[in-house]
């Protein structure tokens, strides 16, 4: 009972995935031209992305932890946490790319939101190739987490602001528009959507504290 009490989230976010991984295919939606039945695809692509960002958030919030106490804890806690977010943004690129091939005819095209989704993937990449091209424990925690700071920043720019403001995007959420407008979703779609969200956030911290455990032995070296 006590092992259950402590780990409730996990089974909650477990639950949570697989309802909304079900639901989302057998649910009616709405039959809307050229995104037809690819409309289902919202249940898993955004979701994603909203995963990848909280995860994102926490790897920043660890990072200016190092920086202030200078604990290498917080420096390992903020790049497992890149990591995971690396994982649900590659999830998030495929998904999207295959949304892309069936509405767009192609699974990649010149669109502000996706390039932008590239780039921000392509500096964590490259925070992953900074650390370890500096041997220093100390020096490579503080370089990673001002980096980090710097590629977080980067991001929200270039998936949450320059699409909001482009012309010409095929994205949802361009020119001020609400990023759920070309999906139209309809109430009871939501009643899956947020549950995705939230499944695959506590999904997130799951698979964080896992690979936590997995290096705890490195905490005070």
């Amino acid at each position: 009972m006590e092992r259950l009490k402590n780990n409730w989230w996990k089974f909650l976010g477990a639950l949570l995935v697989i309802y909304s991984v079900i639901a989302g295919l057998i649910i009616e939606v709405p039959q809307l031209p050229i995104i037809e039945q690819t409309i289902r695809n919202v249940f898993f692509h955004v979701p994603m992305w909203f995963a990848m960002i909280f995860i994102f958030l926490l790897s920043v919030v660890y990072s200016i932890k190092y920086l202030s106490d200078s604990v290498l804890k917080n420096d390992i806690m903020a790049i497992e946490a890149v990591n995971v977010g690396l994982l649900f943004g590659s999830l998030g690129l495929i998904t999207g790319m295959a949304w892309a091939r069936f509405t767009w005819g192609a699974f990649w095209v010149n669109d502000p939101k996706l390039n932008g989704a590239a780039v921000s993937m392509l500096a964590y990449f490259a925070y992953v190739v900074l650390r370890s091209s500096v041997p220093d424990k100390h020096k490579k925690a503080r370089l990673a987490a001002v980096y980090n700071i710097f590629a977080f920043v980067l991001l929200l720019v270039f998936i949450g602001i320059l699409p909001r403001i482009a012309d010409g995007s095929l994205h949802p959420g361009s020119g001020g528009d609400s990023p759920f407008a070309v999906a139209k979703m309809h109430g009871h779609m939501y009643l899956i959507f947020w549950p995705a969200v939230i499944g695959w956030i506590l999904v997130g911290i799951w698979l964080l504290k896992l690979r936590i455990e997995l290096r705890k032995d490195n905490f005070n070296n």
